[in-house]
């Protein structure tokens, strides 16, 4: 971001304190006399277990064969609970039993934040619409071999399977 959004005059950088804490170096307007925080946009994961946690579902979008997790953009006006629950059921049209915060990470090809889940579904069956070309349930052991690697969806399915209760990884 070189300019400001509101009066289009050009950004320099100044040093930000808020409340006593140092928040480095920030785009600020000197005709505003305003900070310019950089906008980004900000995308829910998850990783979908069935409701034992023995299997996980990976999906295939956009003609790619690499297996990934189900993801999309929250939308203005929409909270990550509810950006999550909306895109497992319009991506798989399977119903959330519980969810939990499993990790986030910046993704710099997008400008994303990406705050990924571990959520659990009710049902094994399935629907798939025109977002997903493929997904399947995977064992857990399989899951680890068949994710796309070095990647995102790969790190989250890990830290996720850190997580959840020992006695599922049989």
């Amino acid at each position: 971001m070189k300019y400001c959004m509101e009066c289009g005059a050009e950004l320099v950088l100044k040093e930000c304190i808020n409340f006593g804490l140092n928040e480095g170096e920030i785009p600020f307007c000197p005709v505003c006399s305003e900070f310019r925080f950089p906008m980004f946009n900000v995308a829910v994961s998850t990783i979908i277990f069935n409701k034992d946690f023995s299997k996980t579902l990976l999906i295939q979008q956009y003609g790619r064969k690499n297996n990934i997790l189900v993801a999309g953009y929250v939308t203005k006006g929409e909270n990550l609970a509810e950006a999550l629950k909306r895109e497992i059921k319009e991506e798989t049209g399977l119903d959330v039993i519980d969810t939990k915060f499993n990790d986030s990470e910046y993704f710099e090809k997008s400008n994303s934040l990406i705050c990924n889940f571990i959520t659990r579904v009710g049902s094994e069956d399935f629907k798939l619409t025109e977002e997903v070309d493929y997904a399947a349930w995977y064992d857990l052991n399989t899951a680890k071999e068949v994710i796309y690697h070095n990647g995102l969806a790969e790190s989250f399915l890990l830290k996720a399977l850190e997580k959840i209760p020992q006695y599922v990884l049989r």
